[in-house]
């Protein structure tokens, strides 16, 4: 098996390297490192079945020339800008990096006659539905230019599935917590913490109320849906069936890092920034149907992150 991994150097790509060249794959990383870390792939240089390419997907002659070389069996596309919160203020980099790099590998996979494509989609294209979400829910309401994108990546992977005879596996994430993370709610409280210790800023009132999944159960469950998902367009939820709250995030995060009691400012309203979903909660059952069981629970993967990154046993 010969695969791409767009965006393979990031937090959820390495770790998905990880577990497709340990199947014995032969696996193409691409990344142009705006989020990807060196660090994140480094012990994988040393196997010759991991190939490393440093450009941009939204760079047309490098990404054929690259497909015409490697002759790809399928396509992971992960590629994409993951902060949510910089989108808010950046209105084209949603645009660019979810949607255009979606569509340039499209453009590449038929162009060279690649008919698989698993894509890392997201819970933010339901917007702020405030009720279980399952993998029919609609009308769907995006409220982030985000989710936005990744929506109208759906949609575009859609009719080529139906038009070019693709089969894709779409995965909509949740929150991915997990060591090698570069940004996120835990990631950020820690970075702010290590600055200045004596109190903690935190964006909305605390009440927002998620499930976090750590990252090898997301890297679990890419891989069964990848194996058993039969539909030529495979759409599934992913998560584990627990929800966190930012108050808990900040009452790990300061007693694992000894500082608890210290001033905690909120700086209120129900969300943090434009585009921030409060609350939102997924139906697993029909991945659960494919045999996926998840190992942590939410509250359980906010720990584990922490400690991970704290480099704590």
């Amino acid at each position: 098996m010969r695969v791409l991994v767009t965006g393979g150097a990031g937090f959820i790509g390495s770790h998905l390297c990880d577990a497709l060249t340990e199947r014995g794959y032969e696996v193409w990383c691409v990344d142009n490192f705006y989020l990807g870390r060196e660090e994140n792939i480094e012990h994988l240089k040393v196997n010759k079945q991991f190939h490393l390419s440093r450009f941009d997907v939204l760079d047309k002659a490098k990404i054929n020339a690259l497909f015409s070389e490697a002759k790809f069996d399928t396509v992971f596309h992960l590629a994409a800008n993951s902060d949510i919160q910089q989108g808010s203020q950046n209105h084209k980099i949603d645009l660019q990096l979810n949607f255009l790099t979606t569509y340039e590998i499209l453009e590449a996979m038929l162009a060279h006659k690649v008919k698989n494509i698993f894509f890392a989609s997201t819970s933010a294209i339901f917007g702020d539905a405030k009720q279980v979400l399952n993998e029919d829910y609609g009308p769907v309401k995006p409220i982030s230019f985000y989710g936005a994108s990744k929506l109208a990546a759906e949609a575009y992977i859609s009719v080529f599935v139906k038009n070019y005879g693709f089969k894709a596996w779409i995965l909509r994430f949740p929150n991915v917590v997990g060591e090698r993370c570069t940004h996120g709610v835990v990631h950020d409280f820690i970075i702010q913490l290590r600055r200045d210790p004596s109190h903690l800023m935190v964006l909305g009132d605390g009440t927002q109320t998620k499930p976090y999944l750590y990252v090898k159960d997301v890297i679990k469950a890419i891989l069964i849906v990848f194996d058993k998902a039969e539909e030529p367009f495979a759409v599934y939820h992913v998560s584990n069936e627990h929800l966190t709250s930012v108050r808990e995030i900040v009452a790990i995060v300061t007693e694992e890092m000894s500082l608890s009691g210290i001033p905690i400012e909120y700086s209120g309203g129900k969300v943090g920034w434009p585009g921030d979903v409060p609350y939102f909660e997924y139906d697993i059952s029909k991945i659960q149907k494919l045999g996926y069981k998840y190992i942590y629970n939410s509250t359980e993967s906010i720990r584990i992150t922490v400690r991970k990154i704290l480099g704590k046993e």
